[in-house]
């Protein structure tokens, strides 16, 4: 460790300079990723260069002390700002058409890593109990209590993890414990992902899935790319960033009027379990979406021409490094019986996700959607899709989405269970 981490306080509180550092770090990826050299070759095939992009950031927070996710306000700025910008940049050369030709094995994969985590509460507080006793101080009444936050986190977000908070009545200092279990457990499974969107021909062969219809769509975008790609001028780049940033500011603004809203009828939306309704970051999010999708209906699309794809990449990438800022490793070794079950828990998330892809032959690309809709939420679900192709993150939009619909009410069913196991 460092002076600084030592300290508890990181060597850069100024956002400006971490942004800096940042944006330093994600060029010096993109550069070595893309330079014909046997070593970063074969560095760049083990290790993908957008997880890369994600742990260096992590090790700047620690063990090296540098930045802190939690002093900075970028990770803010990026989901609040940038995520919607990208969504509408992704959304504009989409082909929805395409989109849906890609069947029912998206939402069977989707449905499937729910039930991964519905089971794998309790089947891990079960098997902690057994092989981990006495490891973990909080009560049994405590623990179950505890968990049913995560499940709220990783089915749907941060409005259905705070839903579980006030059903359960959760203690505030368990609640703090639980969110980082949460927060570095799915980074920990994110990563992976990132790994395998790098070797997705490998697994798709070991899972004999079919993915045409995939390939099929990311031709369909890259040929319409192709065909409208211009040398962007000023004029052309003003245009596109007022329709990224001007649907972001519709969408701020929609979310602004539509969540205090329906927040006059929190009871009833509390009764039928769609508190997720009352989040203005969902409102924002499928607003955005829905600009993307209506636009790539207008000569808007044509956009597309001039890079919005990659201005959206660039945004995302962005993304991904405030997110690796924010994951402390530090606090694995600090809550070691939590993580246990945390562990557990998304292992038999990710083998009811590989039994039912080998069973129904789905690409692994539906997998990992499926997965981080779930689990990470309209934030990370596009980066793990736009880490397959660009032109796929609107179906990581699309399922995350979902995944806020369903979030309470798989969550109170896993606390249910996990409550009858402890």
């Amino acid at each position: 460790m460092t002076l600084f981490a030592l300290a508890g306080d990181p060597l850069f509180t100024n956002d400006a300079v971490v942004l800096g550092i940042l944006i330093m770090v994600l060029a010096g990826i993109f550069y070595t990723s893309h330079l014909d050299h046997p070593f970063w070759k074969k560095f760049y095939t083990y290790l993908p260069a957008l997880l890369v992009a994600y742990f260096v950031p992590a090790l700047l927070h620690w063990p090296l002390g540098l930045m802190s996710g939690e002093e900075s306000n970028l990770y803010f700025v990026a989901s609040r700002y940038l995520l919607p910008a990208a969504l509408i940049l992704f959304c504009l050369g989409i082909d929805l058409k395409g989109l849906i030709n890609l069947g029912p094995k998206a939402l069977i994969m989707f449905f499937s890593a729910t039930l991964g985590i519905v089971i794998g509460g309790p089947i891990a507080l079960l098997v902690s109990a057994y092989v981990f006793p006495g490891v973990i101080e909080a009560s049994p009444d405590d623990l179950w209590r505890g968990l049913s936050t995560i499940a709220g986190s990783w089915i749907g977000g941060g409005a259905n993890q705070t839903a579980m908070k006030e059903i359960f009545e959760v203690d505030d200092n368990l609640f703090g414990t639980m969110i980082v279990v949460d927060v570095v457990v799915a980074n920990i499974w994110m990563g992976f992902l990132l790994y395998g969107a790098n070797i997705t021909k490998r697994v798709d062969k070991w899972l004999k899935a079919d993915s045409s219809a995939i390939t099929e769509l990311e031709k369909k975008v890259e040929d319409y790319r192709a065909s409208v790609e211009r040398i962007p001028d000023t004029n052309s780049l003003m245009i596109m960033m007022a329709v990224a940033f001007g649907g972001v500011a519709f969408s701020h603004w929609g979310a602004d009027i539509i969540s205090p809203w329906l927040g006059q009828f929190k009871e009833t939306l509390d009764a039928w379990r769609l508190n997720s309704l009352v989040s203005p970051f969902f409102w924002m999010v499928v607003i955005a979406t829905t600009i993307g999708l209506g636009l790539s209906f207008t000569k808007a699309r044509k956009l597309e021409g001039v890079g919005a794809s990659k201005w959206g990449s660039i945004f995302i990438w962005v993304l991904v490094a405030t997110i690796g800022m924010k994951m402390n490793l530090q606090e694995v070794f600090n809550n070691l019986g939590l993580f246990a079950i945390g562990i557990i828990w998304m292992a038999v998330h990710v083998i009811i996700l590989l039994i039912v892809a080998k069973l129904i032959k789905a690409p692994f690309f539906f997998v990992a959607v499926g997965s981080q809709a779930n689990v990470g939420g309209a934030a990370s679900a596009p980066v793990v899709a736009s880490a397959f192709n660009p032109s796929l993150a609107p179906v990581g939009v699309l399922m995350a989405v979902l995944g806020y619909a369903m979030g309470t009410y798989g969550a109170i069913i896993c606390a249910t269970l996990m409550r009858m196991a402890s």
